[in-house]
């Protein structure tokens, strides 16, 4: 049996062996460590492997062995070090093969390729960082196509815009040519001129604040001020407002409001969101149709509807109806009253600045724009009368 001091001799022995191999493995660890990976693995097995044999043929010669219980020692101690360094190098080539698959798919990631989890077996870690880098390329991959989306909508915006503002510019320019050269002399010619040039100033002014808004909802520098509103005061306001040009273009509009006791936030931005959706329904609407605007509320929300008898969206142009530009395939020039193709962009803009939401849909004759709000907590109060 061992006694206590040797004991604590064997363990001194075997401690100081194995500390300066593990020193001298860590000093070359730091020389490789900017080496590929399976360089610190050999290092690293090395130094376990011979930590453990130099601790045990140290401590055998220091116990005095015999010649033959020192060779059986040397013996065991070779091929437990031939067999841990094998195991160790297959280990460390299977953790090597996970981390070239795991590299593999992040050069795919930078070089914009499909990526997938490498089918091979690998360690939990390497696969969650795998999963990872597989979602990361998702996420870029949808982000791209949002960027080649909206620099393809940008694209088809400066189009349009130059070609809304190019036409009346032209007429501007001729207008004012014609009153500085005297060809127009008649005061009722003359009344007609500055008619005219004020209703094409007045175009442009509102094209300029409509891009003006979009930039301000796509910089996200826009601020809704909470301010409690009853909802049919603003349908009333938005159907009062359009019913001139609705009559002139002989378009009936209607307005009715199911819930007297909904309240809506920000007044002034569902305002402007419900102009934008009664003018662009009058304005696809042919003679002799209707535009419903309704109103309501559904427990947590309040929702406005504005359906028209237009005929219909193509359903290919349903996804891109809020798109900034986009006016369909039908061609139209400001003379028709089409503005710049960003009423609807603006109005989704600010519903969602709001937290709500805005979707179209297909219905007899033709579509449907329904807006949802969340409804603040407050209390029913008496509403005007919706209007008729």
């Amino acid at each position: 049996m061992i006694s206590p001091a040797d004991l604590v001799a064997v363990l001194a022995i075997a401690g100081a062996v194995a500390l300066a191999v593990a020193l001298a493995g860590a000093v070359a660890l730091a020389a490789v460590r900017r080496r590929p990976i399976a360089a610190g693995l050999a290092v690293l097995v090395l130094t376990v492997v011979g930590a453990g044999a130099a601790a045990t043929v140290a401590t055998g010669l220091a116990m005095f062995l015999s010649a033959h219980d020192l060779r059986v020692l040397l013996v065991v101690v070779v091929v437990a070090a031939a067999v841990g360094t094998a195991g160790a190098a297959l280990l460390a080539r299977r953790l090597v093969a996970a981390v070239r698959d795991v590299a593999a798919v992040a050069r795919s990631l930078a070089d914009e390729e499909p990526v997938a989890v490498p089918a091979g077996p690998l360690p939990a870690e390497l696969r969650a960082l795998a999963g990872d880098l597989v979602t990361a390329a998702d996420r870029l991959a949808a982000a791209r196509e949002r960027e080649r989306a909206l620099e393809g909508s940008r694209r088809e915006l400066v189009g349009w815009v130059s070609h809304d503002l190019r036409t009346p510019l032209a007429g501007l320019r001729a207008m004012a040519e014609a009153l500085e050269d005297g060809v127009v002399a008649e005061p009722s010619e003359v009344a007609d001129y500055h008619r005219r040039i004020r209703v094409e100033t007045d175009r442009l002014t509102a094209m300029v604040d409509d891009l003006f808004e979009l930039s301000r909802l796509h910089a996200g520098t826009l601020r809704l001020t909470p301010v409690p509103t009853v909802l049919s005061d603003v349908v009333s306001d938005a159907v009062a407002a359009a019913r001139p040009v609705a009559r002139a273009r002989g378009v009936h509009l209607v307005g009715r409001i199911e819930d007297d006791a909904a309240r809506l936030l920000s007044a002034a931005s569902l305002s402007r969101v419900l102009s934008n959706l009664v003018s662009n329904a009058v304005r696809h609407t042919q003679a002799g149709g209707t535009v419903t605007v309704e109103g309501g509320a559904a427990e947590s929300w309040v929702w406005v509807a504005v359906s028209d008898e237009c005929g219909g969206i193509p359903e290919a142009d349903l996804p891109r109806v809020f798109e900034v530009g986009f006016r369909g395939n039908r061609a139209r020039s400001p003379g028709d009253g089409g503005g710049g193709g960003l009423g609807l962009s603006i109005a989704r803009g600010l519903v969602e600045a709001a937290g709500g939401s805005v979707e179209v849909a297909n219905v007899d004759n033709g579509c449907r724009f329904t807006v949802r709000l969340a409804a603040p907590a407050a209390a029913a109060v008496a509403l005007a009368p919706a209007a008729d």
